[in-house]
């Protein structure tokens, strides 16, 4: 049993939202990524699997011959991530005969997410009002840089744009250095994550109500929604947040620099036991006095005894530094780089990583896992992501009622 086994979800967005139909898609709804024929442009995005790109369809410049278009040419792992549990189907919703298609697909669908600009899918007669027409109970979700409305509405972005705009960018940095890009699609991430929540309150109301609504979802805002306490501080009189470095802004932490890695330094927990520590290493310069004990004057006076603790750290082994720091009960923690989590056993004794078969390639492949940990309804990868338009016969054939003839007709009118 799966959180939201029964949900059939359409996919059309992009990159700025396709972690939401993924959320979907892992807790076990049906979701159906609809992609053009020529296939989504993520495909063509690496990295690739054994850093071989993704071919389909290109044609050689030098030979002017078509390369390999076999499954082995769908190797993006960009693509591959953010689309598992998922099926996929091929359709030109710019042609009538497409718009007929979706039209179908989403009259017998609970939620359909997009990410197209304002006004596209009206444009296409798969606007709100026109699929609520056919589909009472249906939930379109909308995901876009500034929302359906405003003066922004019709202006393009992408994750770096909306980082900077919700003010994510601003506070990420040293002080006295420009700021930084966070790390990863942070925008296109916490704007899917915002869908998600959006479109499952829809349908917890739809149970009440009896029918769907249009949820609408700005990238902008949901940055701004994700910045933890800068929107608070400001409104609290506090001021505009500055950049702190790694110091985090409760003041509490701080990642210093170890002999062969990182820790991130706390000063909550069982204050004695550190100050212990550190002074049998003759490190604790005055951090015996009194008035250390203190959480706020800790809080106040976070620069100087962070520096204090980076020179003592400094001496340590990232495992060397962990070990005392769990006998001791102080909540301190590991800075790993991306490629050292694969081995991290405390990821592995909790199952984070899943091997998915894709049977095509003949091997198995390592995905992250979720970010939710359900205990009876538990997420997990139901499926390997599709292949272009894989369950095209699938769903048109067996779901919609097409025969192969039309089928065929349909594919060779790049219709599907």
């Amino acid at each position: 049993m799966t959180a939201l086994a029964g949900l059939r979800i359409l996919d059309l967005t992009d990159l700025k939202g396709a972690m939401c139909a993924k959320l979907f898609g892992d807790m076990g709804a049906d979701v159906i990524k609809i992609e053009p024929p020529e296939g989504d442009a993520t495909r063509r995005i690496g990295p690739f699997l054994d850093d071989k790109p993704h071919r389909r369809g290109n044609v050689s410049s030098t030979r002017h011959e078509m390369l390999d278009t076999s499954p082995l040419s769908e190797r993006s792992l960009l693509f591959w991530f953010y689309n598992t549990s998922k099926r996929g189907i091929t359709l030109d919703l710019n042609q009538p005969a497409g718009q007929e298609l979706a039209k179908q697909l989403a009259a017998k669908a609970d939620v359909l997410v997009e990410s197209a600009a304002p006004g596209t899918l009206a444009r296409l007669g798969l606007g709100y009002d026109e699929l609520k027409q056919l589909n009472p109970n249906l939930v379109l979700t909308s995901i876009t840089p500034f929302g359906q409305t405003g003066p922004y509405r019709a202006y393009r972005s992408s994750d770096m744009v909306a980082e900077a705009l919700g003010g994510m960018i601003w506070t990420n940095g040293f002080p006295d250095e420009p700021p930084l890009h966070a790390m990863g699609l942070q925008a296109y991430h916490s704007a899917s994550f915002f869908a998600a929540i959006g479109t499952l309150l829809a349908l917890l109301t739809r149970d009440s109500l009896g029918e769907g609504q249009w949820v609408d979802v700005s990238m902008q805002e949901a940055v701004a929604g994700a910045v933890e306490h800068v929107a608070p501080f400001y409104h609290q009189g506090l001021g505009i947040e500055s950049r702190r470095g790694s110091l985090h802004w409760s003041r509490y932490f701080r990642v210093a620099r170890c002999r062969d890695g990182y820790v991130m330094h706390c000063s909550l927990g069982d204050w004695t036991s550190l100050v212990e520590w550190v002074k049998g290493d003759k490190k604790a310069q005055d951090l015996e006095d009194a008035r250390w004990e203190d959480l706020i004057y800790r809080k106040d006076h976070a620069e100087h005894l962070f520096d204090i603790l980076d020179d003592w750290a400094k001496d340590y082994s990232v495992a060397e530094l962990m070990e005392g720091a769990q006998l001791r009960r102080i909540p301190y923690a590991m800075v790993r780089p991306p490629e050292a989590l694969v081995d991290d056993p405390q990821l592995n004794d909790r199952g984070f990583f899943s091997a998915i078969e894709h049977p095509e390639l003949g091997r198995t492949v390592q995905y992250p896992g979720g970010p939710i940990h359900f205990t009876v309804t538990p997420w997990r990868i139901a499926r390997r992501p599709p292949l272009l338009g894989e369950h095209n016969s699938e769903v048109y054939g067996n779901e919609l009622g097409l025969g192969a003839d039309r089928l065929s007709a349909l594919k060779r009118a790049g219709v599907i």
